[in-house]
């Protein structure tokens, strides 16, 4: 950092002083702004988050980790009341900024007497934040911004507080969002987590770490996704709590309770998936799957309510808060509507409410968040990384110690607060308009593959091709080292031990998920799985012998036993486990991307919990390092998280998506000779009718924008009909032209609930003038399909008045 000399003056405005204060360096200045407001008690200690700093135009938040670091206040701060400053704009009250670096002393003691005498009330926006050659770099819609961060630490070197300008200035409009804080839940297979932002400051995201219970002195990211019900089926806890808990009971004990584990999986696995879809517990009790996702997100409501109530100076009301919660780009219709109604049952919003619940596609997320991404912010695993502070080719510096120290502060393990990028991140500044790239989410339970396009300068995304993946996350490991325990100890035996010995069951789970997430390639000694001591003893007296001469009778000479206690998983063993999921993975990613539209892809993001394993990264990296470059974002398993705050932020920052399947009804044609089999002809009427024509109203892998609608008009069959219930059917392929070809299944319904008809006039009795019959009733339905749901409205083109209208999957 540079020195501004011997002094430098700022002023700092609060919404009830006004202070003026010289500092002696510039790395202090942010330690004196955020001590300041703690000692004088303008602000509890506690809602530090709502601090904003400005450098260059750019917002950022203080974290409330610094607190811990910063020096007394200096006795030469000066104070003015807010009232000798009523000039400034209302909306500007919860700004604050540095302004106005002055080197000489001359100035700093002319600013400091202009304080102490009040001269500077009035003060007006304009006069504060005049641009200097010499001064800091503050906000102001007409001040020039340094060219890259090397010219910005010539300045006053502030900026590991505040980032600084991105290569591409341009924001897209933000459409006004009606909610004032976004809370997004990221509900993952293995584990799960929250974080909020308020409408009002997006540019800050907060992430929520303290989690009850977990490893002392570690700030726990996200919560294993763990759920425990007593024996009457009440909810007892979730999470670390639930986990510990269950560990604690004693054996007899844990039997009568239902313990849930990666229970999220059921929901991706079940292909006839309903409300009424049944989840095992881990002592084989069976509970509605609908009430265990209940409970899950009801205790994230009541996790997050009470935190964003902390962090906000106002009372929130219920429908002041927009909710997200992530599923998987794989997921269909009906899982999507399953944690939609599981939504509702918890008590997030209510179902005359769903605009106020979005679900973010978790592979999309990742893909929002990644446009904000900096160069310091990520991992480039491609053949040609950046070296000695510079790109590839030479032509962008950066400086490391400006990098690490931001990153120091943005990354700090108790910091609960994460800094964004108003517009989108220097990566981007490498893609042109039409520029593709791959984003996969290798997450505890699946794999998602998305691929997008930026379209400048507007920096939305479409989509280039349909969402794809499939079940190979990190549980296929925990999967590969159930099957071993099998082929070293008999299935039957393991099966066994997990009904009878269900806690220490888990026990072993969590042994092995912690050295799992040590298992690197390059790594020479083995790796010890601690074995329960009831394991031990079930065994011996289950078999009548000895854990270690099961492993001699095995013949399995890569797995050990320590004397100890431990199973020695050798580096070949380690391999073994991981070898079967990361080859689909690869191999997944490598069809997708010799696909003519996937073709010429820039970047490939690694992002999930599952990247941030060195055998995952070290296989993609050689088989596709020289293809693409391969980027991995620091803090890689909260990215999805904070990308769901983005879009819930903004939901319309994916313009185009594509279709997954074809999706249409079955209708009559006038049945055609030679054209139309004679099995589907119907006579009606005395006319000849082919039954079972698929409407279509989108094609797989068809590009659909958001807000494009497809319309249909339906009658009723019969005068006084007040539903109509219309089926809908789907398909993977668009080779189809009947609803009962192979591969076409009905997937669900859409339901219109139809209102009393308005008498015409000079009507009687339903009859209109003159006698004759009633009107034509016609019934237009408008379905989106360009969303992450499929959405449904209606009206009767008569009246014009809205007709209920409502789609379900999950009824089939």
């Amino acid at each position: 950092m540079t020195s501004l000399g011997s002094t430098a003056c700022f002023r700092f405005l609060h919404p009830y002083k006004l202070c003026s204060f010289p500092v002696s360096s510039p790395s202090s200045i942010h330690r004196f702004l955020i001590e300041l407001l703690t000692d004088l008690g303008n602000l509890p200690a506690n809602q530090l988050g709502s601090l904003k700093f400005f450098s260059r135009g750019i917002s950022t938040k203080a974290s409330s980790c610094i607190q811990s670091q910063l020096p007394p206040v200096p006795s030469s701060l000066h104070l003015l009341p807010w009232r000798q400053i009523p000039s400034l704009p209302n909306s500007r009250v919860w700004e604050y900024f540095c302004a106005r670096a002055r080197r000489s002393k001359t100035d700093e003691d002319v600013a400091e007497q202009a304080a102490l005498k009040g001269t500077l009330a009035p003060v007006k926006m304009a006069d504060v934040v005049q641009p200097d050659p010499n001064s800091l770099q503050i906000p102001g819609e007409n001040l020039s911004t340094p060219s890259s961060p090397a010219t910005a630490r010539n300045d006053c070197s502030i900026t590991p507080l505040t980032p600084s300008p991105s290569p591409r200035v341009e924001v897209r409009p933000r459409m006004a969002c009606p909610f004032s804080v976004v809370v997004a839940i990221d509900f993952g297979t293995t584990s799960s987590g929250y974080a909020f932002s308020f409408t009002q400051d997006s540019e800050a995201i907060h992430m929520m770490k303290r989690w009850e219970g977990g490893d002392p002195g570690v700030a726990n990211q996200k919560s294993p996704t763990c759920l425990l019900l007593t024996p009457e089926l009440r909810f007892h806890s979730f999470g670390f709590a639930a986990r510990d808990f269950y560990h604690d009971l004693d054996p007899e004990e844990a039997r009568h309770w239902l313990y849930f584990d990666k229970f999220k999986m059921k929901i991706h696995s079940t292909s006839d998936l309903t409300m009424e879809t049944e989840l095992e517990a881990v002592n084989g009790r069976r509970v509605r799957a609908i009430e265990v996702f209940a409970h899950a997100l009801h205790f994230f409501r009541e996790h997050a309510l009470k935190e964003v109530k902390d962090q906000s100076s106002s009372v929130l009301e219920g429908e002041e808060i927009r909710w997200v919660i992530t599923v998987p780009a794989v997921w269909r219709q009906p899982a999507k509507q399953f944690m939609r109604e599981a939504a509702y049952l918890a008590g997030l919003v209510s179902p005359d409410c769903p605009e106020q619940l979005l679900i973010a596609l978790e592979p999309e997320a990742a893909s929002i968040y990644c446009r904000k991404l900096r160069l310091h912010q990520v991992i480039d695993l491609s053949m040609q990384p950046i070296t000695n502070g510079l790109d590839p080719d030479g032509s962008r510096p950066f400086d490391s110690s400006f990098r690490q120290a931001r990153e120091q502060l943005r990354r700090s393990r108790h910091s609960r607060t994460f800094l964004v990028e108003s517009g989108t991140g220097e990566l981007w500044s490498e893609l042109q308009t039409g520029d593709r790239y791959v984003v996969a989410d290798c997450g505890g339970g699946t794999v998602d593959l998305t691929v997008h396009q930026i379209e400048q300068p507007q920096g939305t995304l479409k989509e280039l091709y349909k969402a794809s993946g499939g079940p190979y996350g990190a549980v296929g490991v925990d999967l590969a080292f159930e099957a071993m325990l099998c082929q070293i100890f008999g299935e039957d035996f393991i099966q066994s031990f997990k009904a009878k010995r269900p806690a220490a069951w888990v026990d072993l789970t969590i042994a092995f998920e912690a050295r799992k997430r040590t298992a690197s390639p390059g790594r020479a000694n083995a790796l010890n799985i601690s074995l329960p001591f009831s394991f031990i003893d079930y065994y011996k007296r289950h078999r009548g012998q000895s854990v270690e001469a099961a492993l001699r009778r095995s013949n399995m000479n890569i797995v050990k036993w320590s004397s100890q206690g431990m199973l020695r998983l050798t580096q070949e063993a380690m391999n073994e486990l991981f070898q079967p999921t990361i080859i689909n993975i690869v191999k997944h990613i490598e069809e997708l991307m010799a696909k003519p539209e996937v073709r010429g892809v820039r970047f490939l993001f690694l992002v999930g919990g599952f990247a941030e394993s060195p055998m995952l990264q070290k296989a993609v990296q050689k088989a596709l390092g020289r293809t693409c470059r391969i980027i991995i974002p620091h803090d890689v398993g909260l990215t999805i998280l904070k990308g769901a705050v983005l879009f819930g932020l903004d939901p319309t920052v994916v313009r185009v998506r594509r279709c997954p399947l074809t999706y249409g009804v079955g209708v009559l044609n006038r049945f055609v000779e030679g054209r139309h089999p004679r099995d589907k002809l119907l006579m009606k009427d005395g006319r000849e009718w082919c039954t079972d024509i698929l409407d279509r109203f989108v094609s797989v892998d068809q590009s659909v924008a958001l807000g494009e609608v497809v319309r249909r008009s339906y009658t009723p069959a019969r005068l006084g009909q007040r539903k109509i219930i219309i089926n809908i059917y789907c398909s993977a392929t668009d080779d189809i032209t009947y609803i009962s070809d192979p591969g076409v299944r009905k997937c669900g319904t859409i339901t219109l609930d139809l209102p009393e008809p308005l008498p015409l006039p000079g009507a009687v009795g339903g009859a209109g003038a003159g006698g004759a019959g009633p009107e034509r009733r016609e019934i237009r339905a408008t379905m989106q399909f360009g969303d992450t749901e499929i959405k449904v409205t209606a009206v009767d083109v008569m009246s014009n008045r809205s007709v209920r209208a409502s789609i379900d999957f999950l009824s089939n």
